[in-house]
């Protein structure tokens, strides 16, 4: 969410603008606030944790095991009081306990309604955008990417609960160019598909939902070499990290950029397509284990051809060389 222009009247119950995607930034009325206008670390971490929770009231207890993380000062509860205090003269002077910043029973509680939070609309485009067509989802999507510019809460560095909440959010954003990549394929868009799963693999390199629209992108475009590699790329990591194969749907798309690589060439697609078929056998050979031809395989007539089909291509390979 982008900080709208200055508003002309001063007034202390109006909305708050508020960004919590990169660093803290309120807009109130013709003021812009940032994280050291609000009173200290303590406050602004108070409010940042309202925030997160915006609409839903957050016990005091609550508050004082995150603000100490979980060893408390003997005072913690006259301190928390003050620190609120303190913030709601920097966030809502005047205003008093009837601002966005409200008392409810043993907590306290940032009003929804007085507040427009770029966290909230970003989860917001999000949900919307799973549930109509691709067109509209995608448009949706990078509205809602748009506003992912940067960590969330970027001006916490070291509190467990910041860390916990960025992570969440960070899953979300990689959730988010998955959904627009996918959405970007449906709808004829190959490039820009393939630049949201570039930017989801970046953030998550075992994400598979990212490979096969990257892959199956780079197949429409016409970029085979390109898909060839990224599935060796997609291949070595999901082994190294996972220990598994690629999908079923990737190891058709590999099969096909193999075809489409080879087809200006006979004889290069007579020497894929013998590799393709002596790779199925292969691969019918082992529901899991080591890779082994099964009983009987190497007799079949196929796989002889296969080899015949290979040796010829090798010799023809040499002397032309």
């Amino acid at each position: 969410m982008k900080i709208p222009p200055a508003q002309t009247e001063k007034d202390p119950q109006q909305t708050l603008h508020v960004n919590i995607i990169g660093p803290l930034m309120i807009r109130r009325g013709t003021r812009l606030l940032d994280a050291r206008q609000l009173g200290g670390p303590k406050p602004r971490q108070i409010l940042e944790i309202l925030l997160l929770h915006v609409g839903v009231p957050v016990s005091k207890h609550r508050l004082i095991d995150l603000l100490w993380g979980g060893n408390p000062p003997r005072e913690a509860l006259t301190s928390l009081e003050s620190y609120v205090s303190v913030l709601r003269r920097n966030l809502q002077p005047g205003a008093g306990r009837s601002g966005p910043l409200r008392t409810t029973t043993g907590g306290y509680v940032i009003d929804a309604d007085a507040v427009e939070l770029d966290l909230t609309e970003f989860e917001t485009l999000v949900r919307d955008a799973q549930q109509v067509g691709p067109h509209e989802a995608h448009a949706l999507l990078v509205e809602a990417l748009s506003l992912a510019v940067g960590p969330l809460l970027g001006d916490e560095l070291r509190p467990a609960w910041a860390e916990e909440e960025r992570h969440r959010h960070s899953v979300a954003v990689t959730h988010a160019r998955v959904l627009a990549a996918e959405a970007a394929l449906a709808i004829g868009r190959a490039d820009k598909a393939v630049r949201h799963a570039d930017e989801a693999l970046a953030e998550d390199p075992l994400n598979e939902r990212a490979w096969t629209v990257r892959i199956l992108g780079l197949e429409e475009s016409g970029r085979h070499a390109e898909g060839l590699r990224a599935y060796a790329e997609c291949r070595t990591v999901l082994d190294r990290e996972l220990g598994c194969e690629p999908s079923q749907a990737l190891r058709d798309a590999h099969t096909r950029l193999l075809l489409a690589t080879a087809n200006d060439d006979d004889d290069l697609s007579e020497a894929v397509s013998a590799l393709l078929l002596l790779s199925q056998q292969l691969t019918a050979s082992r529901p899991s284990g080591p890779t082994r031809l099964a009983d009987g395989v190497a007799d079949s007539a196929a796989v002889q051809a296969a080899g015949q089909v290979l040796t010829a291509f090798v010799r023809r390979v040499l002397t032309a060389a």
